[in-house]
């Protein structure tokens, strides 16, 4: 039995859906630890980390167990958690400070991707739309650097052969509503896939891949996962977004593949635990990584414990082993 404290947001009341999402991993996290004997402590992480370690110091936890996702509601201060406890020599779950501000900065992704060899949709940000004037070819989707969960994506996000002033304009226009510095990614027109990833004693392992399937979106309208269809239980992409497991047998080898790149980004970050790989496949078959979750949800209902129970792995198995691959006390570094 070890003494571990769940860490997770500081969430204010009234705070958007996507926001409260992290108390609700948080408590199934912390029902799952009890379950499996431990004697859990919750802690809320804000923007007073001196105070944090304080009160991390007076528990004495044997592991923390790191959902953080955001700091002050800003998910550019993710990596705060990680490096707040390796350098009191926590034992923590979950990706180094580093490989947490890599993974979750997209465009800084994008150059781990570079280096690794794969493949990853071409993007432009604000410095590399100065001094071009001509239209961009193609359909483009503009996304925030830092926010996940689909903050900021509408339909409206695409757009078709944009100009680099059109381009600009939605830039300052998401930056206004939602903060934060936003891109722009050529846009794979074809099929989306999440891969979980799960760390085991014989090594990483994909759990079985998932596909986002688009029913009923009309001709033209833009097949992808916006803020909606994660969050808005009103909204058509909501009920028409649902995730597959089923593929049929010309599949094998496209789904070898993905699995193949996403353990490839998991050394390729030396990610610990858990995460995800999101992935687009293009009309051709090609696939292109769009982005890896260092830490992804937990929610029982979320997308990665589906794969887990597709793989015959119960929830509390699943928070075994992220725990057993924990960040060694004193070894953050």
């Amino acid at each position: 039995m070890k003494k571990v404290v769940v860490l997770h947001d500081e969430v204010a009341p009234g705070a958007p859906a996507d926001a409260r999402d992290n108390l609700v991993q948080a408590q199934a996290v912390a029902g799952a630890l009890a379950g499996l004997g431990h004697r859990v402590v919750s802690l809320a992480l804000g923007l007073d980390l001196a105070a944090a370690a304080a009160e991390l110091s007076r528990i004495g936890p044997d592991i923390v167990f790191n959902l953080v996702e955001s700091v002050d509601g800003r998910m550019s201060l993710i990596h705060l958690a990680p490096s707040l406890l390796a350098s009191r020599g926590f034992s923590f779950t979950g990706a180094g400070d580093a490989a947490m501000f890599e993974s979750s900065r997209k465009t800084s992704a994008k150059a781990v991707f570079r280096a690794a060899g794969l493949p990853s949709p071409e993007w432009l940000s604000p410095r590399d739309l100065a001094g071009r004037t001509g239209a961009l070819q193609g359909r483009w989707i503009v996304k925030s650097v830092w926010e996940h969960a689909s903050v900021g994506l509408s339909p409206g996000s695409v757009l078709e052969n944009p100009t680099p002033a059109e381009l600009r304009a939605l830039f300052a226009d998401r930056a206004a509503r939602w903060g934060g510095d936003w891109f722009a990614e050529r846009f794979v027109e074809g099929r989306e896939f999440n891969l979980s990833i799960l760390a085991g004693p014989g090594g990483a392992q994909v759990l079985p891949p998932a596909e986002i399937l688009f029913e009923g979106f009309g001709p033209g309208a833009p097949r992808i996962v916006d803020w909606a269809a994660k969050w808005d239980e009103a909204s058509h992409a909501y009920h028409n977004t649902p995730r597959s497991f089923d593929f049929p047998e010309q599949d094998r080898f496209l789904l070898a593949e993905l699995s193949r790149l996403a353990l490839a980004a998991w050394s390729a970050f030396s990610l610990r635990g858990w995460a995800r790989v999101d992935f687009r496949v293009d009309e051709t078959g090609n696939p292109w990584i769009l982005e890896v979750n260092a830490n992804p949800c937990l929610s029982p209902d979320a997308g990665f414990a589906a794969a887990a129970e597709r793989a015959g792995i119960g929830f509390d198995e699943v928070i075994r082993s992220i725990l057993a691959d924990a960040t060694p006390a004193g070894g953050g570094f």
